[in-house]
């Protein structure tokens, strides 16, 4: 695929995915009203900021990856067609799914809203599912035993630490 029709999937692919999943979704269960901090802690309000401030570049990037390095997009119908191990690829094998996660549990520790948090964790739920079932087989099949040793060092959802081995999840 081309870089620049790459480039463009992944932008209308982000537009559309990540937004409705980070954005409108929370909305439609939020309204983005500011309720009563968990805990009655502020505290945790600011746990919330630094999970949407880790989440938006990790996905940010590895969008643009998908497209400049994988010469695809994260659209099961438009993928990379080289493995995308580089940047937070590099870390964790989900770093996108990971990200958006993360984007909507801050969302729910800022707003004090556990209909947020409960949807995140039925988004992650719904990520582990697809990543199992059909995103993993599908990278193996297209990428062999380039895909193995990539498994065989990256944990599939725990970040590892620069500098540091680790057994695939």
């Amino acid at each position: 695929m081309p870089k620049t029709i790459a480039v463009l999937g992944s932008a209308l692919f982000f537009a559309v995915a990540p937004t409705t999943v980070a954005g409108v979704v929370p909305w439609w269960i939020s309204r983005w009203r500011l309720q009563a901090p968990f805990f009655d802690l502020q505290l945790i309000r600011w746990f919330g900021v630094v999970l949407i401030l880790l989440g938006i570049p990790v996905l940010v990037e590895t969008f643009t990856r998908f497209a400049l390095q994988g010469g695809g997009t994260p659209a099961p119908v438009a993928p990379p067609q080289h493995l995308v191990i580089t940047g937070p690829n590099r870390y964790v094998r989900n770093p996108i799914y990971l990200a958006l996660v993360a984007i909507v549990l801050g969302q729910g520790l800022i707003l004090g809203n556990a209909g947020l948090l409960v949807y995140g964790a039925l988004l992650w739920i719904g990520f582990h599912i697809f990543v199992l079932a059909y995103e993993e087989p599908t990278l193996r099949r297209t990428f062999g035993a380039e895909y193995d040793t990539y498994c065989a060092n990256v944990l599939r959802w725990l970040p590892r630490l620069p500098g540091s081995t680790s057994a695939g999840l």
